[in-house]
């Protein structure tokens, strides 16, 4: 009986293989031409931005309190381990027939084109990325089916031609996707950014902040140091890659609900009379006692001195600011033009890239998502009803004012402590309003008053220390602040969505006899 090729399935092992060389081929020739038009153009990374923008603002929020700042690493890893699933799933489906495998391509280089289509940082020219990313997968899946189906006939036939050709192929897949890739990566980072950083020069603010007083902090008892270190400073974006741009192409416009547009350079900025001023800002996602509090001298320019050329109009509600990578954030006009910074240096140096260089925004008082802006391009004054920013879109609050927060630090949770007298130290923010006092209780017993550091500024976060005399045994520790506006941190627990986190900070620890 005569046997036709389509008799002999191509195994499952090549399947799989097919499938797999075809995807990872398609990927590293999107990323490659990404190198050349912008890293976001990726089909990689545009869905999985894309991703990001689409996430509940609930899944968000488990994302950033259970993988903090590696959140964007497990996304990564998460799609890659999908792909790799999927294009296991489309070559074993293409044992007989290439068909399934190049409709799973034309559909995975579909997504890809829609993605970038939909990301507002990329120019419709970017779109050749993704659709290369088609047809290198259309064409490496059909190439590399017909050669395993080719194996299989000769291995009926009693020949190896075919399995050589098609081990050679395979192997040059490889090594083509791996070389694309990398070159793709090596294309984006092709802007000299640290370059531009450095050549800089020193920021020396014509208005420095004052020096920060002896017993700003207790870090000898366990809280941090006082000023946050640039490289420990926290980090929350919803950017898959950090945006890289030079001082000397970054240009900042404003513009809606103003006399007159202007449009300023990095050298117009740096030629302004600079401002240092020290800030703790602190992120929504923050549960009670959580991490995403931080304290920095940022130099800047007074964003309204720069409104001021702009002249504000009436009714004008919020500055709508836009980054570079086309994320949003809308802050009420009254706030930046009471104390709003347009930073352009932290800690004495330019921004760190992953801080926002060239410039980004500081509003003390106000949660990150309503008023630190990274990347900033672009400010338009108009009315919250005008336009919604990234996270008001997704349910969160429009104004966001900080509350009065405190946080135990040490003893840590669970921690074992030598009986005696237990230093229990932490810190507490209430910008805006600073802090009056801190006061601690064990296991549910009376209120102890905790020692304060000295008060640097209303804005920025104050450590505590108090030592109790514990028994030894398992003991519960609670903190409360008081705010100078005389408001004491509230018991009732809620959670940081919409607007922020509520309720005492607690941590249980055992005394050793």
């Amino acid at each position: 009986m005569t046997r036709t090729v389509d008799s002999f399935p191509v195994p499952r092992r090549l399947a799989a293989v097919v499938g797999v060389l075809a995807v990872g081929a398609a990927l590293a020739a999107g990323h490659l031409l990404a190198g050349l038009l912008g890293p976001n153009a990726s089909p990689f990374l545009a869905v999985g931005n894309t991703a990001i923008d689409l996430t509940p603002a609930w899944l968000k929020d488990f994302a950033v309190r259970t993988f903090g700042t590696y959140d964007k690493l497990v996304l990564i890893g998460g799609m890659g381990v999908v792909l790799l699933g999927l294009a296991v799933i489309a070559g074993l489906l293409s044992r007989r027939t290439p068909l399934p495998g190049t409709g799973f391509a034309v559909v995975l280089g579909g997504l890809g084109i829609a993605a970038v289509l939909a990301r507002p940082d990329l120019e419709p020219l970017d779109v050749a990325a993704p659709v290369v990313s088609l047809l290198v997968g259309v064409a490496v899946f059909r190439l590399l089916h017909r050669l395993a189906t080719g194996r299989v006939a000769e291995t009926w036939e009693g020949t190896d031609t075919a399995r050589r050709r098609f081990l050679a192929m395979s192997a040059g897949v490889a090594a083509g996707a791996g070389v694309a890739g990398a070159g793709g990566q090596l294309l984006a980072g092709r802007v000299d950014v640290e370059g531009s950083r450095g050549a800089v020069g020193p920021l020396v603010p014509a208005s420095p902040a004052p020096p920060i007083p002896a017993g700003a902090d207790f870090a000898g008892s366990g809280t941090p140091r006082f000023l946050t270190e640039n490289r420990e400073f926290y980090r929350v974006d919803t950017a898959l890659s950090v945006p890289r741009v030079r001082a000397e192409d970054w240009a900042l416009r404003i513009h809606g609900a103003v006399d007159r547009d202007l449009t300023l350079r990095y050298a117009d900025i740096r030629g302004l009379p600079l401002v240092e001023r020290t800030v703790t800002i602190t992120c929504v996602s923050n549960e009670v006692g959580g991490p995403y509090v931080s304290t920095s001298n940022f130099i800047g320019v007074p964003l309204r001195e720069l409104l001021d050329r702009a002249g504000v109009q009436p009714g004008a509600e919020q500055v709508f600011s836009t980054s570079v990578d086309g994320w949003t954030c809308g802050t009420p006009v009254a706030d930046v033009l009471d104390r709003g910074l347009l930073a352009i240096g932290m800690n004495g140096e330019p921004l760190p890239v992953e801080h926002g260089f060239p410039a980004r925004l500081v509003v003390p008082g106000l949660y990150g998502f309503v008023s630190a802006t990274k990347w900033v391009v672009d400010l338009e004054l108009n009315r919250f009803a005008d336009k919604q920013a990234y996270w008001l879109r997704r349910g969160w609050g429009e104004r966001a004012p900080i509350k009065t927060q405190s946080r135990i630090d040490t003893p840590a949770p669970f921690a074992a402590v030598r009986g005696g007298r237990v230093t229990v130290a932490g810190i507490a923010y209430a910008q805006q309003r600073g802090i009056a006092a801190v006061e601690v209780r064990a296991d549910g017993g009376p209120w102890v008053a905790a020692e304060l550091s000295t008060e640097v500024d209303k804005d920025t976060w104050r450590m505590w220390q108090v030592q109790l005399d514990l028994r030894p045994g398992q003991h519960t520790v609670e903190c409360r602040a008081i705010d100078r506006s005389g408001a004491t941190q509230t018991e009732a627990r809620v959670p940081p969505i919409p607007d922020g986190a509520t309720g005492w900070h607690s941590t249980q620890f055992t005394v050793e006899a």
